[in-house]
């Protein structure tokens, strides 16, 4: 056998030292010693001058910096669905029993913490694949982020407690990873065929500086704005509120497909202002109540709770709904009754008004009148059995039957001036809404919609209301032709919905299906179509409906 039979083959043992073994495909010759300055060799410096590692590094800062703009993100949108707690979460949620015994059985009260550490190994690991992988094929390295992305995406969406926006942070985490990772595979590329290029390396390294500085401060300013967030979810957790007794919903009988009779608090529709929800501990929440009172109150929130509470079935409804608009909600809402407060505090003869103001700075002008009569308005601190919801008002919030949102419905309340309309304007009133907003009766078809069906016996079913006024009667009509009387559940309240039913025999064709509602006092609601603004919508729900 010759010498050259004899050679080992690349990288298995191979004594040239001027071409080394190149384990994962950059291109460059990993040398183990020699001339340092020849190009295309590492010489003495060994690791030090290989681009893999720089990639590598490139790699995990790429992730560290967007899990530090997805921190930032969930505390200015005020969810706790940052990429690392929802992966953990859906883990949490999935995880064998006796794995997770395991863990508590190692770890103690520190399984979380573990977790954490876990998850944050793992992915850079993969961070750091990702970033070797991108320096030669930028679209390898970035799927790996696309799928840790996505992974954190689902996770997020798919949270009970994610709301319309727990998905973001992950998402924004993903797109700020995508785009660091990109600078670097850009300023490593050079250093594949010559990794003795001084200007490059400099370039790195500023780079990595930038960027860890960045992802630092980053991380600190998301560790402010959701540290507070995090200390509010575990104040609410740990709350022992009165449990409300155990209300039936009313008789009737409820059509497939059509609105529950309660509307679970995460689907419950929410409109405010406040871009980001405010963090109040309940420890920290104080109340005042002034004005054109005999006597100022400051409530805190144990306060609250010496008091009597009540329970109470109340549909809310927001301005902005449309004719046939799903911005209407039902729900047991637990509280103070504010026409105690209000009474021990004393109203001026000539108060007509109170002015309710938000922690985020949203102010309401509620009648005075409307806090003081038989409706039983509330300082509300539960909902549907459980805390308030924090995008919801936690920790306490007004609920006033009757009344749309924007005149009432303040939530993470502050502060309650007893006052005069004409002493002051409520926040939507100068951006041209009505002064007063009484809820309109109003009445919509669930199903069919949207949705073909089969010729003969069509159940057709939907919700109306009038809260604080009621509902008496409901009828439907096909193709403009005779009303016919639905039949209604058995009614609750007059603050809340009543839901309705009709048997139609429908023959085949397209056809138009209207709603009407009648109030409690025989009086049909308004058939002319008119928007939102200024004071709430009205019209005549219609629906097409395809028969086969």
């Amino acid at each position: 056998m010759n010498q050259a039979d004899q050679s080992p083959a690349p990288g298995r043992g191979s004594t040239d030292v001027k071409h080394g073994y190149d384990p994962v495909g950059l291109g460059y010759d990993v040398g183990r010693g020699g001339n340092e300055s020849e190009p295309g060799r590492t010489g003495t410096r060994g690791w030090r001058d290989a681009v893999w590692w720089r990639a590598a590094v490139g790699g995990v800062l790429a992730a560290l910096a967007g899990l530090a703009a997805g921190s930032v993100v969930a505390g200015l949108l005020g969810t706790r669905q940052t990429p690392i707690v929802a992966i953990g979460s859906a883990f949490i949620d999935r995880v064998p029993p006796w794995l997770k015994d395991l863990a508590i059985a190692w770890f103690g009260t520190n399984d979380k913490t573990a977790l954490r550490v876990g998850i944050l190994l793992v992915l850079s690991a993969l961070a750091a694949v990702g970033g070797v992988l991108a320096v030669r094929r930028y679209w390898a390295g970035a799927l790996i982020t696309v799928v840790l992305a996505g992974v954190a995406v689902v996770a997020a969406a798919t949270r009970p407690d994610s709301g319309q926006t727990g998905f973001v942070p992950s998402a924004v985490a993903g797109i700020t990873a995508l785009l660091i990772l990109r600078l670097f595979a850009r300023r490593l590329a050079p250093l594949v065929d010559d990794p003795a290029d001084g200007v490059s390396r400099r370039g790195f390294l500023q780079l990595s500086a930038g960027v860890a500085i960045a992802s630092a401060a980053i991380g600190a300013l998301g560790r402010v704005v959701g540290g507070n967030r995090a200390a509010v979810a575990e104040a609410r957790e740990a709350l022992n509120l009165p449990k409300p007794p155990t209300l039936d919903p009313p008789a009737g009988v409820q059509a497939d497909g059509a609105t529950p009779w309660v509307t679970p608090n995460v689907d419950f529709y929410r409109i405010d202002t406040a871009l980001s929800v405010p963090q109040i501990l309940p420890s920290e929440w104080k109340l005042r109540i002034h004005g054109m009172v005999d006597r100022e109150l400051e409530l805190t929130f144990d306060d609250l709770l010496k008091r009597q509470v009540v329970h109470k079935w109340v549909t809310l409804t927001c301005v902005s709904n449309e004719v046939g608009g799903d911005l209407i909600g039902n729900a047991l809402w637990s509280g103070v009754l504010l026409k105690d407060l209000l009474g021990e505090a004393g109203p001026s003869g000539d108060a007509d008004a109170i002015k309710s103001t938000s922690k985020d700075g949203f102010t309401a002008g509620t009648p005075l009148s409307t806090l003081l009569d038989d409706r039983q308005s509330m300082l509300a601190f539960a909902m549907n059995g459980e805390p308030l919801p924090v995008e919801h008002g936690f920790p306490v919030r007004i609920v006033v039957p009757g009344l749309y949102g924007y005149v009432s419905a303040t939530k993470w309340l502050t502060d309650i001036e007893v006052t005069r309309f004409d002493r002051f304007d409520a926040y939507w009133t100068p951006r041209g809404w009505s002064e007063l907003g009484p809820i309109k009766l109003s009445s919509r078809i669930d199903v069919p919609y949207g949705t073909k069906v089969t010729a003969g016996p069509v159940t057709v079913a939907g919700v109306a209301w009038d809260q604080h006024v009621g509902v008496s009667k409901v009828e439907v009509r096909v193709d403009g032709g005779p009303w016919q009387q639905a039949t209604l559940a058995a009614d609750a309240s007059i603050d809340t919905w009543r839901q309705w039913h009709w048997t139609w025999d429908a023959p085949r064709g397209n056809h138009v299906l209207q709603v009407r509602a009648f109030d409690a006092k025989g009086n049909p609601q308004v058939e002319a179509s008119a928007p939102p603004a200024p004071n709430g919508s009205t019209g005549l729900h219609s629906v097409n409906v395809p028969v086969d």
